[in-house]
């Protein structure tokens, strides 16, 4: 049996994030983590004459969470935004390109482009905090669509 090498893992911090608003294209930096989310919507369905429990797919919940390091590009970035609907009513909606690829590894880069996000919950627009050395905060967004733009290759080489 096969199976992969460590050498072929995904190192988390290999890669980069880019946001598009208003056809402008930035690359983060400053951001901890980020994670998008596909939650699988389903309906549970019973019938007389079973006890089973079957459920059928009926949607598709697309969110994402992240963490950015507070003064940041990526911070003020999303400051604006907040800044922007307080005070023009306006919610900007923007892009984002997410790529997994270390160097280290034979199955090269993975892109995924999430359109239509929007910010959802809290943004801190001051932070002040005795206890913290490096202020960061979560974040949370919405999105509309999402596309693999590139996928992983196989492993070059697998264990036996």
């Amino acid at each position: 049996m096969s199976y992969l090498l460590a050498q072929d893992t995904i190192n988390g911090a290999e890669g980069k994030i880019t946001i598009t608003r208003s056809g402008r294209i930035l690359e983060i930096c400053g951001m901890k983590n980020i994670k998008t989310i596909a939650g699988i919507q389903t309906t549970d369905m019973k019938t007389i004459g079973t006890r089973k429990v079957q459920s059928k797919t009926n949607g598709v919940k697309q969110t994402g969470t992240g963490n950015v390091y507070f003064g940041s590009n990526g911070s003020n970035l999303f400051v604006d935004m907040v800044l922007h609907y307080i005070n023009d009513g306006v919610q900007d909606v923007f892009d984002i390109t997410i790529t997994n690829e270390d160097p280290a590894s034979s199955v090269g880069a993975q892109v995924m482009g999430y359109y239509g996000c929007v910010l959802t919950g809290d943004i801190p627009l001051s932070i002040l905090d005795s206890e913290e050395a490096m202020l960061n905060y979560d974040f949370n967004f919405s999105y509309t669509d999402v596309q693999r733009l590139e996928a992983f290759k196989d492993p070059a080489n697998l264990g036996s």
